[in-house]
């Protein structure tokens, strides 16, 4: 099978053995110094670095800024080693993604795979911000940054998921001409997000456990804005301008607090609607409950019916046998009919109890057949259940 991926592995001769890792998808060129790596690079276009950072020979971090100052090329570190304070180093120098040793067995096929593959959506967004740069900067020349925020906040309420918000927010903050990683936490999902619409591993990483370092995060020219639900890593922030700096922190921070309303906003729909399933769920077993109570009900009316009757033939039957006298006969008589119609009047209460229970459940089954309340019908269930108490 060919390859589909050509790639530089920069490492030495250790327990790492990093081409031994890799599979018939990358075609691999193995070199164990910085000379030969940037030689490479010019030669050929690789599509990723892979540097084994445990090599004593070679400085990592150097190497990794010489590549990302010459070459559009994405560096991934490999490290028996796992820590944040390695993994924040890693990412200041420019490395686009971490590994520690015990995810080559298990993920260094879909990291390279996925890295290869943002840098290839970053290309083409690039070149379509290229051809588009000039019409936007033109409609963005006369927007202020508040006309930006409250447009956000006027649209991010038709957002209907995580993937709309985050969309929505990356073109409010195109206009602050950063760049920027999201994180954006529900109580269902967590969503992390490029402005391509793809995540990043590293940044992720990074995102997950700043997330409740505080409000703001700076290192270098990058700066983590967190917001409860909602955290964003800023790549390129203008150290250089101090009023730009504060302008970009205080409106971007704005922007952050929009989203994250729009967060709760979306789990609080959810939880109405799991609550609204629920409600429908029991209230239609409830229906299906009352509808066997109703039919057993008629049928003990009708046995409690049928066994008076019963009792007032008997009765009239055996009195001949008695030895009753007219007015003992008379006042047996008078004693059955009146058992007799009270039965009946027992009987028919219950015909009309059974015709305001049978009114409710059609109410109640008519009401949840759609797939949204009618507020009449609910008023008719209210009425009817006053009826019935």
């Amino acid at each position: 099978m060919a390859a589909s991926y050509s790639i530089i592995v920069l490492g030495c001769d250790n327990d790492l053995h990093l081409e031994k890792h890799l599979d018939q998808s990358f075609d691999a060129h193995i070199t164990s110094d910085e000379a030969g790596c940037l030689h490479a690079l010019n030669d050929t276009n690789y599509q990723l670095v892979l540097v084994d950072i445990t090599c004593s020979s070679i400085s990592a971090a150097d190497t990794c800024k010489k590549i990302k100052e010459s070459f559009h090329v994405p560096v991934i570190f490999v490290s028996s080693i796992d820590n944040n304070e390695e993994r924040l180093a890693a990412y200041d120098c420019g490395a686009d993604d971490y590994l520690g040793i015990g995810d080559l067995q298990t993920e260094l096929h879909g990291r390279l795979e996925r890295i290869i593959m943002n840098k290839i959506a970053n290309d083409q967004l690039k070149m379509q911000l290229a051809q588009a740069n000039e019409m936007a900067f033109i409609a963005m020349s006369d927007t202020s940054d508040l006309g930006v925020n409250i447009q956000f906040l006027l649209d991010v309420t038709r957002c209907n998921n995580l993937d709309e918000l985050g969309m929505r927010l990356f073109q409010a903050l195109k206009s602050y001409g950063i760049s920027c990683s999201l994180q954006l936490r529900s109580q269902l999902a967590v969503k992390n997000m490029e402005a391509t619409g793809m995540a990043k591993p590293l940044e992720s990483k990074l995102l997950s456990e700043m997330k409740d370092q505080g409000r703001y995060v700076d290192f270098s020219h990058r700066s983590i804005m967190n917001y409860e639900s909602v955290s964003l890593l800023v790549r390129n922030m203008p150290i250089e301008d101090e009023k730009k700096y504060g302008a970009i922190k205080d409106n971007v921070f704005s922007l952050l607090q929009g989203a994250d309303a729009r967060v709760k906003a979306l789990d609080t729909l959810e939880n109405l609607a799991l609550e609204r399933n629920l409600v429908r769920s029991l209230t239609l077993k409830m229906k299906d409950l009352m509808s066997s109570v109703d039919e057993s009900y008629q049928v003990v009316m009708k046995d409690i019916a049928g066994v008076v009757d019963d009792m007032a033939d008997n009765i009239e039957t055996s009195m001949q046998y008695l030895g009753m006298d007219e007015v003992q006969e008379k006042s047996l008589h008078e004693t059955i009919e009146s058992a007799i119609l009270s039965t009946n009047k027992v009987f028919n209460d219950g015909l009309n109890l059974d015709k305001d229970l049978h009114q409710f459940l059609v109410h109640i089954d008519s009401l949840f057949k759609a797939d949204k309340i009618n507020p009449e019908k609910m008023k008719k269930i209210i009425e009817s259940l006053e009826q019935l108490s």
